[in-house]
């Protein structure tokens, strides 16, 4: 596959007066006004797949992998093999879509995988393969500048809250999906 060229252009912040507004300021506990596109969930969601299309999908068409693919070959390639499970629990993917995904990737030489049994236990271990390594490697700086040229649009007092929220986010969001008291 021919990869493309990456565009080199990436959003720009929106006006500080729409940044301002919030229609979470004033929330009450039963959140009645609170209109569906303010969701949480959704805002989080329209932002995460902007975000993918102006920073993620340039650079893994560029090396010819879908947003999957990248994704399980840059989390693999961190650990160099992982059990199957835990490449879904640090991927936050479904296990179908990591299972396809991984088929895929193995059959383009970039990991390999291995079944493996203990007693009655069976398990799939994963294993990144020098040429997915390489190719992650390749990757990886045009990775890090995009990321980085997004976040240094905010500054860096936002970037601090933001990163703060977002851990706290996902720490309330495991919590409640585990039926545990996030404190």
């Amino acid at each position: 596959m021919e990869p493309r060229k990456a565009k080199e252009t990436l959003p720009l912040p929106a006006a500080e007066s729409e940044l301002s507004v919030s229609p979470w300021a004033g929330l009450e506990e039963g959140g009645a006004h609170l209109a569906i596109d303010d969701f949480l969930t959704t805002m989080m969601s329209h932002a995460s797949n902007a975000l993918r299309r102006a920073i993620t999908v340039p650079y893994a068409d560029q090396a010819g992998l879908t947003v999957s693919e990248w994704r399980m070959l840059s989390v693999l390639a961190e650990a160099r093999q992982l059990p199957f499970m835990e490449l879904v629990a640090r991927a936050a993917a479904d296990k179908a879509q990591v299972s396809r995904t991984l088929r895929l990737l193995e059959g383009r030489g970039l990991l390999s995988l291995h079944a493996e049994q203990q007693g009655a236990r069976k398990w799939q271990t994963c294993r990144i393969s020098p040429r997915g390594l390489a190719l992650f490697e390749q990757i990886i700086p045009v990775a890090r500048q995009r990321q980085a040229a997004v976040l240094r649009q905010l500054s860096a007092d936002d970037r601090a809250v933001l990163y703060r929220a977002l851990k706290t986010l996902r720490r309330l969001g495991e919590a409640a999906a585990e039926g545990r008291d996030p404190r």
